[in-house]
């Protein structure tokens, strides 16, 4: 049996919402601890109006600040999972914290700012999940990370799925798709496995 791993599971810019939760839940099941900090004060979106409005309240950098002080406390070995735009602190914390064991980037990595690193970690891996047909997804963003990752001599996972769009993991959202969903868990469980293999 393979050894479990701690992980942190960031929130997309529509908050904490129980698919969130409900993915945690999953990676426990297999027997992984999973920490999923709210990055929003308890609120929530159904709706991409309330989700901008919130991160723009926020802004960019306190979402960042967020995402550190949430995992101040914890152990430095960890796996740093995202979601979207919560994928954006699984990055910057893998990059940037020492003692990282590897990124889960879900509908991530996207389109932002410089976010100050240069050079990935060495044997620090990363796993990359989008929708093909994800208006977000930007192939030269994804491919800059590769090579940055392939660089440092670390293993980078790219998968592409045939679901409507993004945040497809997600049952109350319009681009849930159940057999995408089913399949990302699949390999984020295989992920977690290969850390030890």
């Amino acid at each position: 049996m393979s050894e479990r791993e701690e992980l942190v599971l960031f929130h997309s810019a529509y908050g904490r919402r129980p698919a969130v939760l409900e993915f945690a839940d999953q990676l426990r099941a297999a027997g992984h601890t999973v920490y999923t900090p709210d990055l929003y004060d308890g609120e929530a979106f159904n709706e991409r109006s309330g989700a901008a409005r919130k991160f723009q309240e926020l802004g960019f950098d306190e979402i960042l600040h967020r995402a550190a002080l949430s995992v101040r406390e914890l152990p430095e070995t960890l796996v740093y999972a995202g979601f979207s735009n919560g994928g954006t602190c699984a990055e910057l914390l893998s990059a940037t914290r020492p003692g990282a064991r590897g990124a889960i980037l879900m509908h991530a990595p996207l389109m932002v700012r410089d976010l100050g690193w240069e050079r990935w970690p060495a044997n620090v891996p990363v796993q990359v999940h989008f929708a093909i047909a994800d208006p977000i997804r930007n192939d030269a963003v994804i491919e800059k990370l590769r090579h940055k990752v392939e660089t440092s001599g670390s293993k980078f996972e790219r998968y592409d799925y045939d679901a409507p769009g993004h945040l497809f993991a997600d049952p109350g959202l319009p681009a849930y798709s159940a057999p995408a969903t089913e399949l990302m868990v699949l390999r984020v469980l295989q992920f977690l496995s290969n850390l030890n293999g």
